[in-house]
């Protein structure tokens, strides 16, 4: 197993970060860069704003992608040393069921990982989760769940666009049952481009799981939802939504940006001519700046609430 816990000053879990964004009214984005080339251009943006950044992917976008998690892991840590990376940074993985493979992200360096199976039985969720907690958490890994059933557009992420709102005192007895980390809650947000349907977010829901349950909540399908919903999700009294996961604006992005509409696979986007890549690597950055700075509100809050760690120096810069 690679541990880099510790050995980066700056690289850390979703608790590390979380609680300082519910206390200051801010969230940090969760961002799926999808091809390797895509996962320095998210980096430097957080790097340029001064904010807290999540790395992600999903089991089904290493699928969809043809990425490797030991890929994926190796390109995040060469950026992270080469590009000297100074503000805190989560390696994530995103939407997994399988246990095999989130026993697999924790042994190539990810710090963080997401067990979905919400598409279980209540009992069954918890138990699966539970079993997953007790293997990361000795390991100093956090864990992200998911309760209801987030729908999707796009099935690039999940395989169904059934939703089923949280209900809170489910989540209350969830919470207590796991000792997960974080919950990804469904809340009237969807995966994918909102292309019928228009994004909504249920704040009262929202506030109510913040009333019976402290864990920090993940809001899903970012991407499309007006920055006004967000910042407001954000600002529930008591901390609302603290992680907000984006993906297909990223990939929209720099697919414009090279002339494509399909999607490529990570063998092809490496390809690319290095000018080619480069201009759909800056059109992604420019987007998690604006997201960062328009969106989450996490500019300037790259500060590691830990004992020993630093606040990020004002000089401190991407390559």
């Amino acid at each position: 197993m690679i541990t880099h816990l510790g050995k980066y000053r700056n690289l850390v879990t979703l608790n590390d970060i979380l609680g300082k964004a519910e206390r200051e009214g801010y969230a940090v984005g969760s961002f799926s860069p999808r091809y390797t080339p895509m996962i320095g251009a998210v980096m430097c943006a957080g790097e340029r704003c001064k904010s807290p950044v999540i790395v992600q992917i999903s089991s089904r976008e290493l699928s969809r992608y043809k990425i490797t998690l030991a890929e994926f892991a190796e390109e995040f840590y060469r950026v992270l040393r080469e590009e000297a990376i100074s503000v805190p940074v989560v390696l994530h993985l995103d939407h997994t069921r399988e246990q095999t493979v989130i026993e697999e992200a924790i042994a190539v360096g990810f710090t963080s990982v997401m067990i979905d199976a919400s598409h279980e039985q209540f009992d069954d969720n918890v138990a699966i989760t539970r079993r997953i907690v007790e293997h990361a958490h000795p390991k100093g890994v956090s864990v992200e769940a998911e309760l209801g059933r987030i729908g999707t557009t796009d099935f690039v992420e999940t395989d169904t666009d059934e939703e089923l709102f949280t209900e809170p005192e489910e989540a209350r007895l969830f919470v207590e049952k796991t000792n997960v980390d974080a919950l990804a809650v469904s809340v009237g947000t969807a995966h994918g481009v909102y292309k019928v349907r228009q994004p909504r977010v249920d704040f009262r829901r929202v506030k109510q799981i913040r009333e019976v349950t402290g864990v920090h909540l993940v809001l899903h399908g970012g991407s499309g939802v007006p920055s006004e919903m967000i910042k407001k999700a954000i600002q529930c009294p008591g901390g609302g939504i603290s992680k907000v996961n984006i993906a297909t604006d990223l990939e929209l992005a720099f697919l414009a940006a090279i002339g494509r509409k399909e999607p490529l696979t990570n063998r092809e986007c490496c390809a690319l001519a290095p000018s080619l890549l480069r201009t759909g690597q800056e059109a992604v950055e420019e987007v998690v700046v604006e997201k960062i700075m328009h969106f989450l509100g996490s500019g300037e809050k790259a500060v590691i609430e830990n004992p020993g760690q630093r606040a990020v120096g004002a000089d401190d810069t991407c390559q």
